[in-house]
């Protein structure tokens, strides 16, 4: 398919996922790099705690208070 034809397609509101390769779809700026961090014991038991709470991974809670916290930081400056 021609660029112009999916743009065309996009545009009417059609469903164009069925051309797309979604395994290898990415957000730009979104690539994922590893980071090591240390915490003490008392920290990864608490957030442990928490992710058992939420049912989620010790990850997605960090990532998301992370997050919230950067947010709110760029926002505040």
């Amino acid at each position: 398919m021609r660029v112009a034809e999916f743009d065309d397609k996009f545009d009417r509101g059609e469903d164009i996922t069925s051309t797309l390769d979604l395994a290898k779809a990415q957000r730009p700026g979104e690539e994922q790099r590893r980071v090591n961090v240390d915490f003490p014991a008392r920290m990864i038991a608490a957030l442990d705690r928490e992710a058992r709470r939420l049912g989620v991974t010790r990850q997605s809670v960090i990532e998301v208070w992370l997050a919230d916290r950067l947010e709110h930081t760029t926002h505040a400056a």
